[in-house]
């Protein structure tokens, strides 16, 4: 059984971008998305070019810094799984995170972006979990938006919890029908409707 990486969140985290369960390469070097041919931080670079991201000794913390600066936050469905390589069809016996605390975590939580269609199978585990949050600590939320994002994302509106639930193209290496730019743009359009590019 393969454990998983605490959630990397702040108070200030307005998407909380949720994979499935880190690769070999992730969980080895203990941070998200350490595979290098991995899009997810080339993603982020190219959505916000004007603030390169850090690398070098000790980039990892910094890069982390310097995407929670930005009202972004990282976790997995997936607490633990077992698994033989990276591959999501490859995992057996999933347990899934307890997401009942990530509003009092995150009281700025605006939409939970789904990074793939493993970790959107689970999108009801935290829907539930988030509908079964103390009223106190909920809020009414951003406006819903009326139409579903361009580039082959998908929005789901769940506005008991104020949170907006986006399924977005994996950036694995794995992912290899959808091109760097259509994953790009379908990226890029979920963080402008948020008011983050």
């Amino acid at each position: 059984m393969l454990t998983g990486l605490a959630p990397l969140v702040s108070r200030h985290t307005r998407l909380l971008i949720l994979g499935s369960f880190p690769g070999v390469a992730s969980l080895q070097a203990q941070q998200y998305y350490g595979h290098p041919q991995n899009h997810f931080w080339k993603i982020l670079h190219a959505i916000w070019p004007s603030s390169p991201i850090p690398v070098g000794v000790g980039s990892y913390q910094k890069r982390s810094e310097w995407l929670l600066d930005r009202g972004l936050g990282v976790w997995d469905v997936y607490a633990a799984c077992e698994r033989e390589g990276s591959l999501d069809s490859s995992i057996r016996q999933p347990v899934v995170n307890d997401f009942s605390q990530i509003l009092q975590q995150c009281p700025r939580l605006e939409a939970i972006v789904h990074n793939g269609g493993e970790s959107f199978k689970h999108a009801r585990h935290v829907r539930t979990a988030l509908e079964n949050v103390p009223a106190a600590v909920r809020r009414a939320g951003p406006p819903q938006a009326s139409t579903a994002p361009l580039g082959g994302s998908a929005l789901h509106e769940v506005k008991s919890v104020g949170v907006q639930f986006y399924k977005l193209p994996s950036t694995s290496p794995a992912n290899a029908s959808w091109s760097f730019e259509r994953k790009l743009a379908a990226w890029r359009e979920v963080f402008a409707r948020h008011g983050l590019v």
